[in-house]
């Protein structure tokens, strides 16, 4: 049986981070063909004999919901090459959003605000539960983060609805972030 979690992981990386490694083709909104991801990937012993199903169970397996397949093309969710549509498309966020980090980034967190490292934006989640969840991937405390995103969202910051449970946005400084839970 196919490690799904570890697809998903794989094929997020194709997607979002390094598609011409792989000679994957996106279009503007980060599209690629199907046929084209499965050959790549199956030029890998770990993925040999991988097939749309395979694509499709691990999408509907995923709590992330981070892929999506129309027709003949799959893409990752808030891939870099979509970022300059979503910087045209900025939303209004709700008043508060949530952020689940672990105790190892905490202080750098309150002296220099959230920031994307790696990724290019902030992700934060709609309700606490999400937040504590990925947090709790890290280690087994969590730390959650509320953000004023509003008033973040007043003075500057952009937001970008991810989908229904998380929210994108650019640096988020520290005065709009404080601790709400310690688990």
């Amino acid at each position: 049986m196919l490690d799904y979690t570890k697809l998903s992981r794989e094929v997020s990386y194709i997607l979002r981070h390094n598609p011409d490694k792989y000679g994957i083709k996106l279009d503007a909104e980060g599209w690629c063909s199907v046929d084209d991801l499965i050959d790549k990937l199956s030029e890998t012993p770990l993925w040999k004999g991988l097939t749309r199903a395979d694509l499709e169970t691990m999408i509907e397996l995923s709590d992330k919901k981070r892929h999506e397949i129309k027709a003949e093309k799959i893409r990752a969710f808030y891939g870099h090459s979509i970022k300059n549509k979503l910087s045209k498309t900025a939303n209004k966020p709700p008043k508060v959003l949530y952020h689940g980090t672990v105790e190892r980034f905490l202080n750098q967190i309150l002296q220099t605000g959230l920031i994307p490292k790696e990724r290019q934006y902030v992700h934060l989640s709609s309700d606490v539960n999400t937040a504590q969840q990925v947090a709790l991937r890290r280690d087994d405390r969590a730390i959650i983060l509320e953000v004023a995103a509003q008033s973040a969202w007043e003075n500057g910051v952009k937001f970008y609805i991810g989908n229904e449970d998380i929210w994108l946005s650019d640096p988020i400084p520290s005065e709009y972030i404080s601790i709400i839970e310690d688990k």
